[in-house]
């Protein structure tokens, strides 16, 4: 097998970041069915799921989001001849670790930007974190604690505004053209 037909049978990587509530999982549960309707198998690499397997609780410290965010992409490479799309919903939120990441699964690595104002994301917030922050209960909630931002990539091939006055439908219709399109 040639190494432009080894690239082929890999999996086209696309990586959803974005803050909390910004709807990487939704949007990713969604445009997988109907990925999977267009006869493609596809795989989701959840940033949630894979942080809840570690035996040790792991932090939100720069080091451990880098940590995390490293074991997802060691994970996409694994697996990676067993799909022809994998979707990695993850906040990854510093330019840094997002580009080590775009380096360890280049080629077929695609960064898409969930961009969603703050007013959305507290009125959203599914797993009640804004209003833990708000309280005082979370300190590190990144991107809207001062002690842990969220860096807005430069860099990213699809932006999304995921913001309450913008419909669900529009965000699936342009992904799963982007997708068809670069895959």
């Amino acid at each position: 097998m040639t190494l432009n037909e080894q690239i082929k049978k890999q999996a086209s990587i696309f990586w959803f970041t974005g803050m909390s509530g910004s709807g990487k999982t939704t949007l990713s549960c969604a445009i997988k069915n109907i990925l999977i309707e267009q006869h493609l198998r596809v795989g989701i690499i959840d940033g949630d799921t894979v942080r809840e397997g570690y035996k040790k609780k792991l932090g939100f410290s720069h080091d451990e989001v880098m940590q995390n965010n490293l074991h997802i992409a060691s994970i996409c490479q694994t697996v990676r001849t067993n799909y022809d799309v994998i979707l990695v919903p993850v906040i990854s939120p510093y330019a840094e670790i997002r580009q080590k990441v775009r380096d360890l699964l280049t080629p077929s690595f695609h960064l898409i930007y969930l961009k969603t104002d703050i007013s959305s994301l507290r009125a959203r917030d599914p797993k009640g974190l804004y209003q833990s922050a708000d309280d005082g209960l979370i300190t590190d909630l990144i991107g809207y604690s001062k002690t842990t931002p969220y860096e807005q990539p430069d860099n990213a091939e699809l932006i999304l505004n995921t913001s309450d006055q913008n419909p669900i439908e529009r965000s699936i219709v342009e992904l799963i053209e982007f997708i068809n399109f670069t895959r």
